[in-house]
């Protein structure tokens, strides 16, 4: 038998079908080779798949030979060649065998995306057309403004979970939505360990990020030479922070959160502790008072004369903008000085008889002190000099609990905004700090609800100040100082309420575990545990009774309201706790695409330092103010 093969399609001209040809000779008998017994010669075509052994991208075998039974078949023995004509490999995946793919809208988005992220980098590298690199690495120094946002407890799975709500919120299935950050050009992964501790604290990571210095557990705005609580060895081991360096060259400054203003996060801004929890005087140990040491509250009123003091002859203007709640740390433990909205019988708790607010409008007459939403938004942001706005006794509301305040408070987006509003007044910029506090606490309290919400309400605070700034002149960082043991697990189907139980794919009915009871998506590896409180929305209600942990029966329970707080898996008296995992760096503006792979925390002091040269300029105001 005789093969071949060729490497050109006929399957054009020949056709793909099964056919038989008879010959020209032979065909009665007469006129054959010898006059008599003349025999069919037929030929036959085959079509081959795609994977053919013989031609891999399909094509056509053609048979020939002689009908010796006279049946009109050509069967196997009776084949004499056989040729194959192949399909040429694909040279192009513009093809129809690709179209699938092609013309689908995912694979359309990822091209886009590309597309788009190959031009964000030549844009940020300044290697596009008609840009030059120069002697300054791209984006240095060109970022007049600087926005830190800093969501408590934000770990990857509440950013997650957070996008989902927000989706379905919207009618959507949820997994496919973006939050406002999701959306920024570039991120990476932070480190979130202290120098003593592999599941860190709020104190010693936003100390790193505000200093670039790594530092232990509980202390504020010093490095770890020092020893926690002991007063006498913070001497020497102060650190400076990114809202200083601002101060110092001429930008304003502020801080926003949702905690309390004299919290670890926001504190990390400004002051410098032995000890997160001394909050206020009556917080510290006589010891560290007699040894001159001064609560974080004091540190924030004083926080002008505190920094001239470090500085031979410097003079600046102190803080423009302090959003926050906190009250009781600044009042004196005595009723007469209770805000209209107080909560307890005695608001204050300041032991030394004096009240930081009035000391605040002693030293700025010019500026305004609101405690409640009416003198918020009273405000004029256009002609206020500077502002202290302290909310709440302790901390403020949870997003979805805020309707509750008896004096009203503003969201975190109007408190963002408004700031924003006074700071940008300043032509040489400013500097911003922005805390989502209660993102921590409900997951403290192990209410998912809450805990979603503060972030949903987070990343709207986000989008507007991407909506008031410019990516020209305007660093925006969005991060997390630590994570939680949050859990989103399971196999539920697409779609599927994320605060719901779990529903399988192509199910109606809530999937069962093997104790034959269903479960929720999400839930927590430890913490107080279970809790059904409907309709409250205050997430700190699950401290009312003892830990609850481990499996329920939640068939005839919604666990999709917001009272309803997740299983716990190890039962813990006081709360849920922090956990060590890496948590995300999202990131626009000059000096954004410094920011990829995975980082160590105290990295974010060091890009806004090179995008906004804060050192530097620092360092240039110093010599004319000696």
């Amino acid at each position: 038998m005789t093969l071949f093969k060729y490497s050109l399609i006929a399957a054009a001209v020949l056709g793909l079908s099964a056919c038989s040809l008879e010959g020209d000779d032979g065909k009665d008998g007469t006129d054959g080779s010898n006059g008599s017994d003349g025999v069919n010669s037929l030929v036959m075509q085959t079509a081959l798949v795609v994977g053919n052994g013989q031609c891999p991208n399909g094509g056509v075998q053609i048979d020939s030979g002689l009908d010796d039974n006279r049946d009109g078949v050509l069967d196997s023995g009776e084949i004499d060649a056989t040729e194959y004509v192949c399909s040429p490999g694909n040279t192009s995946v513009n093809n129809a065998e690709l179209l699938s793919s092609l013309n689908n809208s995912w694979f359309v988005a990822g091209q886009q995306e590309i597309a788009s992220n190959k031009q964000t980098w030549l844009d940020a590298t300044a290697v596009a057309a008609g840009k030059n690199a120069t002697s300054k690495g791209p984006g240095q120094g060109k970022a007049k403004n600087i926005i830190l946002f800093v969501g408590d407890g934000m770990g990857i799975s509440t950013v997650t979970a957070a996008r989902i709500l927000e989706g379905q919120m919207q009618g959507k299935m949820g997994e496919e939505h973006q939050l406002s950050f999701d959306k920024f050009p570039f991120a990476g992964l932070s480190k979130t360990y202290n120098v003593d501790a592999q599941t860190p604290d709020s104190a010693g990571t936003m100390t790193a990020m505000m200093s670039g210095v790594k530092t232990d557990v509980g202390v504020i705005g010093v490095n770890e030479n020092i020893s926690r609580g002991d007063c006498s060895t913070v001497a020497g081991n102060e650190l400076v922070t990114a809202l200083e360096l601002a101060e110092i060259a001429g930008k304003s400054t502020g801080i926003v959160s949702t905690a309390r203003i004299t919290h670890a996060t926001p504190a990390a801004t400004y002051a410098k502790s032995a000890d997160r929890n001394w909050e206020d005087v009556s917080d510290m140990p006589q010891a560290a008072i007699d040894a001159g040491c001064k609560d974080i509250a004091w540190q924030l009123i004083n926080f002008e004369s505190q920094l001239e003091a470090r500085y031979s002859g410097l003079d600046v203007d102190g803080i423009e903008v302090v959003f926050g709640g906190g009250r009781r740390h600044f009042l004196p433990k005595d009723a007469a000085y209770n805000t209209p909205d107080a909560v307890s019988s005695v608001e204050g708790d300041r032991t030394d008889g004096v009240d930081l607010t009035a000391n605040w409008q002693l030293q700025y007459p010019g500026g305004e002190y609101v405690w409640d939403q009416t003198s918020f938004d009273a405000i004029d942001a256009t002609t206020t000099e500077r502002v202290l706005g302290l909310f709440n006794e302790s901390h403020m509301q949870y997003a979805a609990d805020r309707a509750n305040d008896i004096a009203g408070e503003p969201s975190l987006t109007e408190l963002t905004t408004k700031a924003i509003d006074i700071l940008d007044n300043n032509q040489q910029g400013y500097f911003l700090m922005v805390e989502a506090g209660r993102i921590d606490h409900a997951h403290h309290a192990g209410n998912a609800y809450g805990a979603l919400n503060d972030t949903m309400e987070f990343a709207k605070a986000v989008q507007a100040a991407v909506d008031m700034t410019s990516d020209e002149d305007t660093l925006i960082i969005v991060t997390a100082d630590h994570g939680h043991v949050f859990t989103i697990a399971g196999y539920p189907k697409r779609g599927n309420p994320i605060l719901g139980k779990v529903v399988n794919i192509g199910a109606s009915e809530p999937a069962m575990a093997a104790d034959g009871m269903p479960y929720t998506t999400l839930g927590y590896t430890n913490g107080l545990g279970y809790r059904d409180l409907a309709d409250v929305t205050d997430s700190d209600a699950s401290y009312a009774a003892a830990a609850d942990a481990g499996r329920k029966d939640l068939a005839e329970v919604d666990t999709t309201t917001p009272g309803y707080h997740q299983e716990a898996l190890i039962p813990l008296a006081d709360s849920e706790t922090h956990s060590g995992e890496d948590v995300g760096i999202y990131v626009r503006g000059p000096g954004a695409w410094l920011v990829n792979g995975t980082n160590e925390q105290s990295m974010i002091f060091h890009l806004m330092n090179y995008a906004g040269e804060l050192t530097e300029k620092a360092d240039a105001a110093l010599p004319a103010a000696k």
